[in-house]
């Protein structure tokens, strides 16, 4: 895809890895254009944009992606060179909760983006999906974009549904169409149901945090900036109908992962509380990054153990941020999935 004068369409670009993806894009391309679509949900928050505001370089449109007639409009009026889908669905716990949310958004609004993009002729579709889609290593190994995908929750199941059908639409109609899978990414503006920012906001309040099972399940991570600049290698130079894994080389522990919390914010490991495990939780995720890496030169540039004390310095200077976040409807499935399941 050409790198000057790109129209990009954001889809879910007010969520967590989204705008910090519209953050990168604007300020690493002075001649792109941005068009934010986000429905605005509970993890939709436009004071993650507040930066960019004012940029004439970006506009944005509250619109839900499963609205194809509102989709459609939007798409043939912005006519983007690309799309690049983070819209969804993606806490496994509020999958288990409810998952038909999940399957109309994650899957029916990728499908009602491809018919658009179809139908538009956007040179370059791509899906930003999750290492969830293979399912849960043992103790060794790693897992390749020519892995099985043995999604065992809800949200990992319609994730690999929509992957699914992004290969259907480029072997049936040709769909320039890209998947990237991420592992998992910790950053600045993360909803905080995530485990990062859901235990140091806890710990702020001197809060017990739930540890699930026996803290052992392990997750590869990497900084939201790292996952951007990934992004943007793909969507530049990325092949259709390709997979790409994108890692951080960070397998660690949940259990290791608190204890770091603990330590960046000096508070004693007692505030630690094992929880029962809740239900199909994969025990290892492992990415194997050599096809990014080797076609596309991507490497994270962020060391993990500055990136982390990093973004909890970020949660503590931007309290007010995340307290009117935890609120309202956040509030209410906390108590329902934790308190009242006993899981806190």
């Amino acid at each position: 895809m050409k790198a000057n004068g790109v129209r990009l369409l954001v889809a879910g670009g007010a969520g967590f890895i989204g705008s910090n993806f519209i953050r990168y894009i604007l300020a690493a391309h002075d001649d792109w254009q941005v068009v934010n679509v986000d429905k605005l949900t509970y993890a939709g928050n436009l004071a993650n944009l507040e930066d960019v505001e004012g940029d004439e370089r970006y506009r944005f449109v509250r619109a839900d992606i499963c609205d194809a007639n509102a989709v459609g409009e939007i798409v043939a009026e912005g006519e983007p060179d690309a799309i690049v889908n983070f819209a969804a669905e993606t806490h496994v716990d509020r999958s288990i909760d409810d998952p038909g949310l999940f399957l109309r958004t994650n899957i029916l609004g990728t499908q009602v983006l491809m018919d658009a993009a179809r139908k538009n002729g956007v040179a370059r579709f791509l899906q930003i999906s999750t290492d969830e889609v293979y399912g849960s290593l043992g103790s060794w190994g790693k897992f390749s974009e020519d892995s099985p995908l043995r999604p065992n929750s809800p949200y990992a199941a319609s994730k690999t549904a929509a992957d699914m059908l992004l290969r259907a639409y480029f072997k049936t109609y040709g769909l320039p169409a890209i998947v990237t899978r991420c592992s998992n990414n910790y950053g600045p503006y993360q909803f905080p149901e995530k485990i990062i920012p859901f235990f140091v906001t806890l710990m702020k309040e001197n809060q017990p945090v739930p540890v699930y099972g026996d803290g052992g399940n392990v997750r590869d991570w990497i900084h939201v900036d790292d996952h951007s600049r990934a992004v943007e290698a793909v969507l530049l130079g990325g092949r259709p109908g390709e997979v790409y894994n994108v890692g951080g080389g960070n397998e660690r522990t949940n259990i290791e992962i608190t204890k770091l919390l603990l330590a960046a914010m000096g508070k004693p490991e007692s505030l630690v509380r094992f929880v029962p495990d809740r239900p199909g939780h994969d025990r290892r995720y492992a990415i194997d990054d050599t096809k990014i890496r080797t076609k596309l030169g991507v490497t994270p540039q962020v060391p993990f153990e500055e990136g982390i004390r990093e973004t909890v310095r970020w949660y503590l200077e931007n309290e007010p941020w995340w307290r009117a976040v935890k609120s309202g409807e956040y509030l209410s499935f906390y108590d329902r999935w934790y308190r009242q399941k006993g899981r806190s």
